[in-house]
C-alpha cells in the first residue's frame, strides 16, 4: 500500500484546480497566480510520471535519445499475475485521477475562450497539455505500446494500414517494455 504516493498524485492536481477557481479571491496578482498554478501542474506531471504511476499501477514512460539523434518513447509495464485488494483501490484513485482533471482543464479552456479571459488560456492550455501527455503515456503503457493501440484503432476505424514500429523488451526484474521509434 502507498497512501503518501496516492495523497500526492491527487495533491497537486486537485491543489491546481482549487487554486485555478479561487486564486482571484487571495491574490491579486496574475503573475502570482499563474506561477503557482504552473508549479504545481509541473509538479503534479513529475509526480506522476516518474514516482506514482510506478507505485500505484507499476507502470511508467520516458523518452530517450539515441547517438543519432532519434527519439524512442519507451513504455513500461510490470507482469504482475494478481493484483492485491489493497492496491486495486489506489490502481482506481490513479486512474480516475489521470482521466478526470483533463476533462476538467478543457472544460476550463472552453469557459477561459467564451468569458474571453485569453490571459488565462495560456495556463489553461499548459494544464491540457501536461495532464493530457501523462495520461497519453500511461494508457500507451496501459495497452502494451503502439501494436495494441494499432490493433485497437484498427478495428475502431476498420483500417490495417496501420505502422507497427515498435520494439518490446522483458527486464530481468519482470517488467515488459514497450518501444516506438520516430525522429524530433
Amino acid at each position: 500500500r502507498h497512501p503518501l504516493a496516492t495523497f500526492f498524485h491527487l495533491f497537486f492536481r486537485v491543489s491546481a484546480i482549487v487554486t485555478y477557481l479561487f486564486c482571484d479571491w487571495f491574490s491579486n496578482s496574475f503573475v502570482a497566480c499563474f506561477v503557482t498554478i504552473l508549479l504545481l501542474l509541473s509538479f503534479d506531471f513529475w509526480s506522476v510520471k516518474n514516482v506514482t504511476g510506478r507505485l500505484l499501477v507499476g507502470l511508467r514512460w520516458w523518452n530517450q535519445i539515441d547517438e543519432d539523434g532519434k527519439s524512442h518513447w519507451m513504455f513500461e509495464a510490470k507482469r504482475v499475475p494478481t493484483i492485491a485488494a489493497s492496491t486495486e483501490a489506489e490502481a482506481r484513485i490513479f486512474w480516475l485521477g489521470l482521466i478526470i482533471c483533463p476533462v476538467i482543464w478543457t472544460m476550463f479552456f472552453f469557459s477561459t475562450l467564451f468569458s474571453l479571459k485569453l490571459k488565462w488560456l495560456a495556463l489553461v492550455i499548459a494544464g491540457i497539455s501536461l495532464q493530457t501527455a501523462n495520461l497519453y503515456g500511461y494508457i500507451h503503457c496501459k495497452l502494451g505500446g503502439q501494436k495494441t493501440i494499432s490493433r485497437v484503432t484498427s478495428r475502431l476505424f476498420g483500417t490495417t494500414d496501420v505502422p507497427k514500429r515498435q520494439s518490446r523488451r522483458i527486464s530481468e526484474d519482470g517488467t515488459e517494455e514497450h518501444g516506438k521509434t520516430g525522429t524530433r
